[in-house]
Protein backbone atom coordinates (compact mmCIF):
# COMPACT_ATOMS: atom_id res chain seq x y z
CA UNK A 1 0.00 0.00 0.00
CA UNK A 2 1.15 3.35 -0.87
CA UNK A 3 1.28 6.57 1.72
CA UNK A 4 -1.47 8.68 1.46
CA UNK A 5 0.44 12.33 0.90
CA UNK A 6 -1.43 14.61 3.56
CA UNK A 7 -1.81 19.00 3.34
CA UNK A 8 -2.52 20.26 7.03
CA UNK A 9 -4.72 23.61 6.50
CA UNK A 10 -3.64 25.43 9.42
CA UNK A 11 -0.99 25.78 12.20
CA UNK A 12 -3.52 24.78 14.84
CA UNK A 13 -1.86 23.61 17.92
CA UNK A 14 -3.85 20.46 17.64
CA UNK A 15 -2.67 20.03 14.62
CA UNK A 16 1.46 20.71 14.85
CA UNK A 17 1.29 19.20 18.42
CA UNK A 18 -0.43 15.87 18.26
CA UNK A 19 -2.04 14.85 14.58
CA UNK A 20 0.97 15.93 12.79
CA UNK A 21 3.61 13.82 14.76
CA UNK A 22 1.24 11.12 14.99
CA UNK A 23 0.47 10.63 11.39
CA UNK A 24 4.38 11.08 10.55
CA UNK A 25 4.84 8.05 12.63
CA UNK A 26 1.88 6.18 10.15
CA UNK A 27 3.44 3.68 8.02
CA UNK A 28 0.69 4.78 5.65
CA UNK A 29 0.59 8.48 6.11
CA UNK A 30 3.14 11.34 5.22
CA UNK A 31 3.01 14.89 5.82
CA UNK A 32 3.91 16.98 2.71
CA UNK A 33 2.51 20.26 2.93
CA UNK A 34 1.46 22.74 5.41
CA UNK A 35 -0.84 25.84 4.95
CA UNK A 36 -1.58 29.21 6.92
CA UNK A 37 -2.79 32.43 6.46
CA UNK A 38 0.67 33.64 7.91
CA UNK A 39 3.83 32.72 5.52
CA UNK A 40 5.83 33.13 8.49
CA UNK A 41 4.26 30.60 10.91
CA UNK A 42 3.92 28.14 7.97
CA UNK A 43 7.49 28.25 7.18
CA UNK A 44 8.48 27.93 10.93
CA UNK A 45 5.96 24.93 11.10
CA UNK A 46 7.50 23.36 7.87
CA UNK A 47 11.11 23.54 9.05
CA UNK A 48 10.23 22.52 12.88
CA UNK A 49 8.17 19.25 11.74
CA UNK A 50 10.03 18.91 8.31
CA UNK A 51 7.06 19.25 6.35
CA UNK A 52 8.69 19.94 2.89
CA UNK A 53 6.78 22.57 1.81
CA UNK A 54 4.46 25.36 3.12
CA UNK A 55 1.69 27.96 1.61
CA UNK A 56 0.68 31.44 2.72
CA UNK A 57 -3.35 30.36 2.05
CA UNK A 58 -5.09 27.70 1.96
CA UNK A 59 -6.04 27.78 -1.67
CA UNK A 60 -2.61 27.39 -2.39
CA UNK A 61 -2.13 24.22 -0.72
CA UNK A 62 -5.29 22.93 -2.51
CA UNK A 63 -4.28 23.29 -5.73
CA UNK A 64 -1.01 21.11 -5.24
CA UNK A 65 -0.98 18.16 -6.90
CA UNK A 66 1.32 15.91 -4.51
CA UNK A 67 -1.64 16.59 -1.96
CA UNK A 68 -3.54 13.54 -1.95
CA UNK A 69 -5.59 14.70 1.19
CA UNK A 70 -6.12 17.36 3.97
CA UNK A 71 -6.98 17.67 7.77
CA UNK A 72 -8.59 20.89 8.37
CA UNK A 73 -7.92 21.95 12.22
CA UNK A 74 -9.60 25.32 11.83
CA UNK A 75 -11.94 26.76 13.89
CA UNK A 76 -15.44 24.76 13.98
CA UNK A 77 -17.43 27.47 11.38
CA UNK A 78 -14.68 27.10 8.88
CA UNK A 79 -14.68 22.99 8.84
CA UNK A 80 -17.89 23.08 6.11
CA UNK A 81 -16.89 26.04 3.63
CA UNK A 82 -12.83 24.15 3.62
CA UNK A 83 -14.26 20.72 3.25
CA UNK A 84 -16.15 21.91 0.46
CA UNK A 85 -13.28 23.57 -1.15
CA UNK A 86 -10.82 20.29 -0.51
CA UNK A 87 -13.81 17.87 -2.08
CA UNK A 88 -13.59 20.43 -4.99
CA UNK A 89 -10.19 20.34 -5.23
CA UNK A 90 -9.87 16.56 -5.57
CA UNK A 91 -8.52 16.01 -1.90
CA UNK A 92 -9.94 13.13 0.41
CA UNK A 93 -10.44 15.24 3.73
CA UNK A 94 -10.23 14.67 7.73
CA UNK A 95 -11.43 17.11 9.38
CA UNK A 96 -11.85 18.39 13.09
CA UNK A 97 -14.72 17.74 15.10
CA UNK A 98 -16.96 18.80 14.82
CA UNK A 99 -18.09 17.98 11.59
CA UNK A 100 -20.89 20.81 10.74
CA UNK A 101 -22.31 23.66 13.23
CA UNK A 102 -26.28 22.53 12.31
CA UNK A 103 -27.80 19.93 9.87
CA UNK A 104 -28.32 22.80 6.96
CA UNK A 105 -24.34 23.25 6.91
CA UNK A 106 -24.26 19.24 7.07
CA UNK A 107 -27.25 19.06 4.48
CA UNK A 108 -24.78 21.51 2.28
CA UNK A 109 -21.74 19.36 3.20
CA UNK A 110 -23.48 15.99 2.17
CA UNK A 111 -24.81 17.56 -1.10
CA UNK A 112 -21.20 18.96 -2.69
CA UNK A 113 -19.38 15.36 -1.71
CA UNK A 114 -22.26 13.80 -3.52
CA UNK A 115 -20.70 15.53 -6.47
CA UNK A 116 -17.26 13.33 -5.83
CA UNK A 117 -18.42 9.95 -4.35
CA UNK A 118 -14.87 8.69 -4.67
CA UNK A 119 -13.56 11.08 -2.35
CA UNK A 120 -14.06 10.25 1.53
CA UNK A 121 -14.73 12.56 4.09
CA UNK A 122 -14.48 11.66 8.03
CA UNK A 123 -14.86 13.43 11.62
CA UNK A 124 -12.01 13.27 13.16
CA UNK A 125 -13.20 12.14 16.92
CA UNK A 126 -10.31 10.80 18.93
CA UNK A 127 -11.66 8.15 20.46
CA UNK A 128 -13.75 6.29 17.45
CA UNK A 129 -11.17 3.84 16.38
CA UNK A 130 -9.08 3.39 19.46
CA UNK A 131 -8.98 0.25 20.35
CA UNK A 132 -10.28 0.63 24.03
CA UNK A 133 -13.17 1.77 22.28
CA UNK A 134 -13.66 -1.16 19.33
CA UNK A 135 -13.53 -3.37 22.42
CA UNK A 136 -16.17 -1.26 24.31
CA UNK A 137 -18.26 -1.30 20.96
CA UNK A 138 -17.96 -5.36 20.81
CA UNK A 139 -18.89 -5.86 24.55
CA UNK A 140 -22.26 -3.40 23.87
CA UNK A 141 -23.30 -4.66 20.14
CA UNK A 142 -22.54 -8.55 21.60
CA UNK A 143 -24.73 -8.36 24.63
CA UNK A 144 -21.31 -9.00 26.33
CA UNK A 145 -22.43 -6.50 29.36
CA UNK A 146 -26.17 -7.09 29.10
CA UNK A 147 -28.73 -4.83 27.67
CA UNK A 148 -27.95 -1.65 27.46
CA UNK A 149 -30.40 0.40 29.09
CA UNK A 150 -28.49 4.10 29.35
CA UNK A 151 -25.34 5.74 29.03
CA UNK A 152 -24.18 8.03 30.89
CA UNK A 153 -21.03 10.30 30.22
CA UNK A 154 -19.18 13.56 31.27
CA UNK A 155 -16.02 15.06 29.71
CA UNK A 156 -14.70 18.22 30.79
CA UNK A 157 -11.63 21.01 31.21
CA UNK A 158 -11.75 24.09 32.62
CA UNK A 159 -11.25 26.59 30.04
CA UNK A 160 -13.29 30.08 31.17
CA UNK A 161 -11.04 32.71 28.71
CA UNK A 162 -13.82 34.37 26.63
CA UNK A 163 -11.06 35.01 23.73
CA UNK A 164 -10.32 31.56 23.18
CA UNK A 165 -11.74 30.48 20.13
CA UNK A 166 -13.73 27.29 21.92
CA UNK A 167 -15.67 30.03 23.60
CA UNK A 168 -16.45 32.48 20.51
CA UNK A 169 -20.05 31.55 19.80
CA UNK A 170 -19.73 33.61 16.36
CA UNK A 171 -16.99 31.11 15.62
CA UNK A 172 -18.84 27.41 16.25
CA UNK A 173 -17.30 27.46 19.74
CA UNK A 174 -18.96 26.16 23.15
CA UNK A 175 -19.17 23.79 25.72
CA UNK A 176 -21.28 21.30 23.35
CA UNK A 177 -18.96 22.02 20.38
CA UNK A 178 -15.74 21.60 21.45
CA UNK A 179 -16.09 18.58 24.23
CA UNK A 180 -19.58 17.82 24.44
CA UNK A 181 -20.00 16.36 20.74
CA UNK A 182 -18.01 13.54 22.26
CA UNK A 183 -20.54 12.64 24.56
CA UNK A 184 -23.36 13.36 22.30
CA UNK A 185 -21.22 10.83 19.38
CA UNK A 186 -21.21 8.36 21.66
CA UNK A 187 -24.03 6.38 21.45
CA UNK A 188 -23.31 6.49 17.93
CA UNK A 189 -20.18 4.60 18.36
CA UNK A 190 -22.06 2.02 20.93
CA UNK A 191 -24.80 0.94 18.14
Amino acid sequence: MTKIRWGVLSTARIGVEKVIPAMQAGAFSEIVAIASRNIEKAAYFSKKLNIPKYYGTYQELLADAEVDAVYIPLPNHLHVPWTIKAIDAGKHVLCEKPLALNAQEAERLLHSAAKHPKLKIIEAFMYRYHPQWVWVREKVRSGGIGELRTIQSFFSYNNIDPHNIRNIVEAGGGGLMDIGCYCVSLSRVLF
